[in-house]
């Protein structure tokens, strides 16, 4: 797996050049290495290659990769679309939420986080193309949601992220990610603790670093494919 070492070194080289391409300052995007439906071995490696943040989409997959790895100082991210009925879960086991789309989910991780626990770092999930087959809120409705969060006990507001619709063109995926970033710029006047903008994946993430990322979300240019 030494494959796996490699292409996180080699991306987080590319990142940085990437950073001074764009007149970002250096080590300003985080890299969140996706690791669903791979095995928790190729994330020890990951771990060992420097890596601390990981995405998970699927609850009870994730489970079980959490109670194998709790040995290893890990932040988790859950990044998939959210059912009613997998709240408490997540509430229980993530140290993120970047997916929150309803007040009724933010709602419902606001209740069921332990007191015990650190506050839950909460994103709102954009809709940026307006796919009926994706997840996330309209653009007309981030403030509002972003406001509840805000308020709710046990609940961090952190910032926005969005998975747009698949563009090969390089334009078009800055334009895509302009209008994403310009919200979230809007609304860290209104909310001061906001400082992730996460956006970007392995097809897409030059464009969102030149247009304000702070966190890519990268899984197969890094583990390979999934099994």
């Amino acid at each position: 797996m030494t494959h796996i070492a490699e292409n996180i070194s080699a991306t987080a080289q590319k990142i940085r050049e990437l950073e001074a391409k764009y007149g970002r300052p250096e080590s300003s995007v985080n890299l969140l290495v996706v690791s669903k439906r791979h095995a928790e071995d190729k994330i020890r490696v990951a771990a060992t290659a420097g890596i601390t943040e990981f995405g998970e989409n699927f609850l009870q997959e994730a489970e079980k990769k959490i109670a194998a790895l709790a040995d290893l100082n890990l932040s988790w991210h859950f990044i998939g679309p959210i059912q009613s009925n997998k709240t408490r879960g997540i509430a229980e086991n993530f140290d993120w939420v970047q997916s929150v789309e309803r007040e009724k989910i933010a709602q419902r991780l606001s209740e069921q986080r332990s007191p015990d626990k650190a506050s839950l770092n909460v994103c709102i999930q954009v809709n940026l193309s307006q796919e009926a087959s994706k997840s996330g809120t309209d653009l007309a409705n981030v403030e509002t949601l972003c406001r509840t969060v805000d308020e709710l006990p046990r609940l961090q507001l952190r910032g926005l992220m969005a998975i747009p619709a698949p563009e090969e063109d390089f334009e078009k995926q800055r334009e895509c990610f302009r209008v994403l970033a310009e919200e979230y710029q809007r609304l860290q006047k209104l909310f001061p603790a906001m400082d992730t903008l996460s956006m970007g994946m392995s097809n897409d993430y030059e464009a969102a670093i030149a247009e304000g990322s702070t966190m890519l979300r990268l899984g197969t240019a890094l583990f390979g494919p999934r099994s």
